[in-house]
């Protein structure tokens, strides 16, 4: 795709290594622990068939009771909604089936290595996703104070843009050896990224994104500043990032998190589900054929979990929606860290008092998308006096932020989400049903494409979500603000429990907003497998001695530990 994002191998050998998601916070290769033939560990004949609870059925939740069960173990997963998390596709009331709308996580980067192994794993089939400028979107429109530009790359757009696009790269060079890091990730030479990173986290952890642009020499127009905010770059406008930690944007850009997204054909909540019903070929205890589904009552996880506490022993008890009590040598939670300070009643005593303050001080961002089915791909359709799409993907400072096209074919149906937004331009539609923000995004677009009659084109009634006013979520994905590195850090490291008193133990934290990389599902999936790795050694487990885990390693990949005085 054309990226604003300066990539440091462009112009060198097309050998070079892919970008992963390899730190560089903790820089270990969780695709080559996924991929070893001798399995991620293995736990105590005696401890087979231990009951260890699972809270929350997203990807996280799904992933590390898949791997516990291949160990062994009896993974019982609690779900207050519907297993997926915010892996949630719906479809259109009255609809083809086919047609559907990713509420949650829409792309994935190719740099989630992770997560593309469970991909693979159970057949789903992934193909490019039109963001902004990308070579699978025919066009983008970019529509900023009225005035609009068509483009279909990054050089049909005025000079300014390019402008821009070159600041951003001076930027990123100047000001967070980019190309170094880049190239150190490609590699997997932890040395090298450590060295930078430790340097990076101690100097930028109080700065926001906004100060780190303003700072650089390369943005003192605050004009490109303000276009950046608006069309930014990869998959669109990051002015809602501006007040948030420099470190989050530095992770996206050196991982290549925000380019070359693919989407999943048919949805990507069925990652989930067929995890949930996959029976492993390679499996320790259970007989074959068994699978998480088998595992539990007529198929479907226990309901929301309303309690935890500790017990006598070190168990920790879990009292669920239907009033039953079930107490745990170990448990993982995976829902979104907020339900423990109000959904859910806890023991002051699950956690120890620097990590409850973290979960407490974990920032969320907001985000809001609306989809409409319509009968045809018609923005395709050539304008007839100047040759164009009569509609294109678009950026715009108006209501609606940024509106995507899909389509599945020319003679199909297909979906258009009028509108994702987040932070402030989504608070902005939460006031507002389904139609009534259907009606505000029409008038905008109208305002856009003032010859296309998007309405005549519609099926359906929109789907909708606010992620803030889900009740199960309060928001999208964590985003950490300036000064928040030491909290992620207890929040990420919790998986290494000898550390922790003992009474302190047993619980394992996991979950996209634990993770380094929110709102990226290869932070969900990475994350897990943490838990894996502790709850197998918390049961008296080891890894093979040819396939370390996190924990076997973390001394030596550990994450900077920031001066606490």
């Amino acid at each position: 795709m054309t990226s604003t994002v300066p990539n440091a191998i462009e112009h060198a050998d097309e050998q070079q290594p892919p970008i992963t998601m390899f730190g560089p916070d903790f820089p270990y290769a969780y695709d080559d622990f996924l991929a070893h033939p001798a399995g991620l560990g293995q736990i105590p004949a005696t401890a087979h068939g231990t009951e260890v609870a699972v809270i929350g059925g997203g990807l996280s939740g799904v992933v590390a009771a898949y791997e516990l069960m291949k160990m062994g173990l009896k993974p019982v997963v609690y779900e207050a909604d519907r297993i997926g998390g915010r892996l949630r596709t719906v479809g259109f009331d009255g609809c083809d089936p086919s047609l559907t709308a990713e509420m949650g996580a829409m792309r994935f980067p190719p740099s989630s290595t992770a997560l593309q192994h469970y991909i693979d794993l159970v057949g789903l089939d992934t193909r490019a996703f039109p963001n902004p400028l990308a070579e699978a979107t025919p066009s983008t429109v970019v529509d900023l104070k009225g005035e609009s530009h068509y483009a279909e790359t990054l050089d049909d757009l005025p000079q300014v843009y390019r402008d821009v696009a070159e600041a951003w790269a001076k930027c990123l060079e100047e000001g967070a050896d980019f190309s170094d890091m880049n190239r150190a990730l490609r590699e997997r030479d932890v040395p090298r990224i450590r060295e930078i990173w430790a340097k990076l986290v101690e100097k930028l952890d109080n700065q926001t994104f906004y100060g780190f642009l303003c700072d650089s020499e390369a943005f003192k127009s605050f004009r490109h500043r303000e276009i950046f905010g608006q069309v930014g770059f990869g998959t669109g406008g990051w002015d809602t990032d501006f007040p948030n930690s420099i470190l989050e944007i530095l992770r996206v850009v050196y991982t290549e998190a925000d380019d070359h997204h693919r989407g999943i054909v048919g949805g990507s909540q069925q990652l989930p589900l067929r995890l949930w019903e996959r029976e492993p070929e390679k499996i320790v205890h259970w007989p074959h054929g068994t699978s998480l589904k088998s595992l539990h009552v007529d198929g479907e996880p226990r309901p929301a979990v309303t309690r935890l506490n500790r017990t006598a022993g070190n168990r920790i008890t879990v009292t669920d929606a239907d009033g039953d009590i079930r107490t745990y040598r170990a448990a993982i939670f995976t829902a979104q860290s907020w339900m423990l300070l109000s959904k859910i009643a806890c023991d002051d005593s699950l956690f120890p008092i620097d990590h409850w303050t973290a979960i407490e001080r974990t920032h969320y961002m907001e985000s809001s998308k609306l989809f409409v089915p319509v009968d045809r791909p018609f923005w395709l359709d050539k304008d007839e006096v100047t040759g164009r799409d009569v509609m294109s993907m678009t950026l715009t400072d108006r209501m609606t932020r940024g509106t995507y096209l899909l389509d599945d074919g020319p003679d199909r149906p297909a979906v258009i989400c009028l509108s994702y937004t987040w932070c402030d331009d989504s608070l902005k539609w939460l006031p507002l049903s389904a139609n009534e923000r259907m009606e505000v995004m029409l008038k905008s677009l109208g305002e856009i494409y003032p010859k296309v009659d998007i309405r005549k084109h519609v099926i359906g009634n929109p789907v909708t979500v606010s992620w803030e006013n889900e009740p199960y979520f309060m928001g999208a994905f964590k985003a950490n603000l300036p000064g928040h590195y030491r909290y992620q850090r207890r929040l990420f490291t919790h998986f290494m429990q000898e550390r922790l008193p003992e009474d302190k133990r047993g619980i394992f934290l996991a979950g996209d907003d634990i993770s380094w990389t929110a709102g990226w599902a290869e932070g969900a999936v990475q994350t897990a497998l943490n838990a894996v790795w502790g709850v197998m050694h918390h049961l008296g487990g080891e890894t093979d001695a040819t396939n370390p885990g996190p924990g076997d390693l973390y001394e030596e990949i550990a994450p900077v530990e920031l001066p606490e005085d």
